[in-house]
């Protein structure tokens, strides 16, 4: 807020050249991304991909705002889609745990029941999008009542965040672990590199969870904070590393993680599954 309660959009001239690099760079790694997905069919990926489409959206808006810096729209899209993209990278990453288990034949070692693991965090992600997404919406609005009930409604959607991806790493450390100590017949031949899979869930979770806080430490501070007095911080605690986020994820990408009746039919029948990118081997 200014010191007349007014919502200042941008409290700086936004850069068209940094924008210009983050559209450069999501577009890219959206149309890697896109590339992979239709490549192997994995379409819980669909999320992922969607995610990296709104981040180009976003800064493309971003863009918009170097030339227009007291238009509202631009503002709102690049504010909107930045804002709630890592929920649509976070819904594949959940997905793939499920589908790691499942792979290595797991599901007893599982902390949750694996036919509800997938749907408690998906559904709580869901949850947290549509809470940014309606804060980010109630921001939109110029009234400073409004404006500060827009961000404590996306402070509550991040710290929900947090605690679901603090759970959902607690989640695959146990399974991890107890993999390790009770290797199945599946795990222990290495076809399935499910340790370089659970790592790159690891790396992608604790990016999104910096991100998180730092997008946390941002709405405390406020319009008038010290992170929004400048540009570089949206970039460099955002933009790279949901760019890092993309990246990590594109090289360990989960290309032979199959539905669950895929497997089996494939183990029925005595095929053995070719070898994945999931990771390494128990070793």
């Amino acid at each position: 807020m200014s010191e007349k309660g007014e919502y200042v959009l941008y409290r700086y001239s936004p850069s068209i050249v940094a924008a210009a690099v983050a559209i450069v760079v999501f577009a890219i790694l959206t149309g890697l991304h896109t590339y992979r997905m239709i490549q192997t069919k994995l379409w819980f990926c669909v999320p992922f991909t969607v995610g990296g489409v709104f981040e180009l959206i976003g800064y493309i808006g971003r863009a918009a705002g170097h030339s227009s810096p007291e238009s509202l729209v631009p503002f709102i899209i690049q504010s909107l889609f930045v804002l709630v993209a890592p929920a649509l990278f976070a819904a594949s990453i959940y997905m793939t745990l499920g589908r790691l288990i499942r792979a290595v034949h797991a599901e007893s070692l599982s902390v949750v029941r694996v036919s509800w693991l997938t749907k408690l965090f998906v559904c709580g992600d869901v949850f947290t999008f549509f809470i940014q997404g309606g804060g980010g919406g109630i921001m939109a609005s110029h009234d400073p009542d409004k404006v500060k009930m827009g961000q404590n409604i996306i402070l509550g959607g991040l710290f929900l965040q947090i605690i679901i991806f603090g759970l959902f790493v607690v989640a695959s450390i146990i399974f991890h672990l107890r993999l390790r100590k009770q290797p199945t017949r599946e795990a222990y031949a290495g076809d399935v590199k499910w340790q370089k899979m659970l790592l790159v869930l690891y790396a992608v979770s604790a990016i999104i969870l910096v991100r998180n806080i730092f997008r946390v430490v941002e709405y405390i501070s406020g319009n008038d904070g010290p992170l929004l007095r400048v540009e570089w911080p949206i970039y460099v605690f955002d933009a790279l590393l949901m760019a890092a986020t993309m990246a990590i994820w594109f090289a360990g990408y989960p290309t032979l993680i199959r539905p669950a009746k895929t497997l089996s039919s494939d183990s029925e029948s005595g095929m053995q599954l070719p070898e994945t990118d999931i990771g390494m081997s128990t070793k």
